[in-house]
């Protein structure tokens, strides 16, 4: 059974039970693409239409109490329907009739079939509240009454910030999570040495301690790029249905709006001083995606060191991760690091998405972007990614992740890079002496000193404790006691 629905296009035949319509079934014909639509822009489009019936009604109220309608043409919309849009709207931003959303990720138009599928979802489930047809439009209009006051041009761009503020609390919070997991084992790890590489080379005497510390500082400042993040999500620009000013709406209406979001937010948003720029120039998304960008590189740096460190190629392995795949048959008992390569590969993701969102923002013409649907798509799909990321890091590997520290301290002691620690004390070319020897007879630096007989056994014993291997610089005090 079907519909028959028109604009000035001409006619289509609709699924009699849909609650989209014709505007939602042209842009599928147009955009023939199967890339899923954001369960969270849905909702936060539907808090957005909510904020507008809301208001509406406040609105409506006041022009009643100041009988102000004998002398407008303005035609009210009546309490039923206004209620009706209220409570279709509720279920909308709770994530209901997304069945009915059909438009792509990926489309043209700047968003409007967003904004039209939406619409007549609001519309069709609010008749059908009212005991009444879907795609009855003389009771209920998409445009006249779910779009009351509104436009692609506020709708859309507005409702994406509050997505993205919505999901960036999320990634926040398991920013810190795998934050603090890793903080546990740096402090876990506090004097268990090992050796740091340069370009892939025994370098110098470290800690595991030190190596995670590097982790917990850098998802430090992505934690303080987060929150920069929602300080530029804070500006929207409700009200500018024309592109230039709110002269189509009411000015109590556009004053009421702000509170009303705000409310049903839980956020400070405010509405941008210059409602053109925030519309014009999307230099905020990038500027966004940049930090999001920089915190995947963060994540692909410690994924791609503990792949390297727990992999076969160290021989014994001073980190062993949690085995969370069996792999296929013909390599049973085979431990593949798939929790780190799920994160370089949502890095790489990223990366791609930044390149996008960099490059389409800059497509803008003149007084708008017709690019921001997929913009929208790729940020939003960044930041999930995101959160996915840390999360499986903090769950599936941070948290089992076992240290061999016995084996990482005793291949300290038989790496030639171990003299470096005692340069200051017997000089560059005594040093030499005992790092040549290491490397040719593959024995400890105590065995060797043993047989060279460079510098006193108990001395060298206590210049290579991991209390001094890893202070900070050596004292007067140092140089009397152990030089000689």
């Amino acid at each position: 059974m079907s519909r028959l629905e028109k604009d000035f296009l001409g006619e289509k035949e609709i699924n009699k039970n849909a609650l989209y319509g014709i505007h939602s079934v042209r842009a599928r014909e147009n955009f023939p693409d199967n890339s899923m639509f954001h369960l969270e822009w849905y909702k936060a489009i539907g808090i957005t239409k909510l904020a507008f019936f809301l208001t509406y009604k406040t609105f409506k109220k006041n022009v009643i109490e100041q009988e102000m309608l004998e002398n407008t043409p303005l035609s009210l919309i009546d309490d039923l329907i206004i209620t009706a849009l209220i409570e279709t709207a509720e279920e909308v931003a709770e994530g209901k009739y997304f069945q009915n959303f059909i438009i792509p990720a990926i489309q043209g138009g700047a968003g409007a079939s967003i904004n039209m599928n939406i619409n007549e979802i609001i519309t069709n489930a609010a008749l059908i509240r009212m005991d009444l047809s879907p795609g009855d439009y003389d009771q209920i209009n998409p445009i006249e009454h779910a779009n009351i006051f509104q436009s692609t041009n506020d709708v859309i761009p507005s409702s994406l910030k509050i997505a993205v503020t919505k999901l960036l609390i999320d990634l926040n919070e398991q920013i810190n999570e795998l934050k603090l997991e890793v903080e546990k084992l740096e402090h876990q790890n506090k004097n268990k040495l090992r050796i740091a590489y340069t370009q892939m080379q025994q370098s110098a005497p470290s800690s595991y301690a030190r190596l995670f510390s590097t982790y917990a500082e850098a998802l430090s400042r992505d934690l303080q790029r987060i929150s920069k993040c929602n300080e530029k999500m804070t500006m929207i620009n409700l009200g500018d249905r024309s592109l230039e000013t709110g002269v189509p709406v009411p000015e109590i209406f556009i004053k009421e709006l702000m509170p009303t979001i705000q409310k049903l937010t839980n956020h400070n948003f405010n509405r941008s001083k210059n409602l053109s720029d925030t519309n014009n120039n999307y230099d905020s998304w990038v500027t966004v995606h940049a930090f999001l960008k920089t915190h995947a590189v963060n994540l692909e740096k410690i994924a791609s060191d503990v792949r390297l460190l727990s992999s076969d190629l160290f021989g014994a392995k001073e980190i062993s991760i949690p085995q969370k795949e069996a792999g296929d048959y013909a390599m049973s008992g085979k431990n593949n690091p798939v929790i780190t390569e799920f994160v370089i590969s949502a890095a790489h993701k990223i990366y791609a998405n930044d390149m996008l969102i960099t490059s389409l923002s800059a497509q803008g013409s003149l007084d708008s972007n017709a690019y921001l649907p997929i913009i929208g798509n790729a940020l939003l799909e960044s930041i999930k990614l995101l959160t996915a990321a840390n999360k499986t890091l903090q769950e599936n590997l941070f948290s089992n992740i076992i240290i061999n520290s016995d084996l990482a301290e005793d291949r300290l002691y038989h790496s030639s890079t171990i003299t470096n620690a005692l340069i200051v004390y017997i000089g560059s070319h005594k040093a030499a002496k005992l790092a040549k020897e290491m490397q040719k007879s593959g024995k400890d630096i105590f065995r060797v000193n043993s047989k060279l007989k460079i510098i006193d056994p108990d001395k060298l014993e206590k210049i290579l404790t991991p209390k001094n291997l890893l202070k900070m610089g050596f004292t007067i005090n140092d140089l009397t006691e152990f030089s000689g």
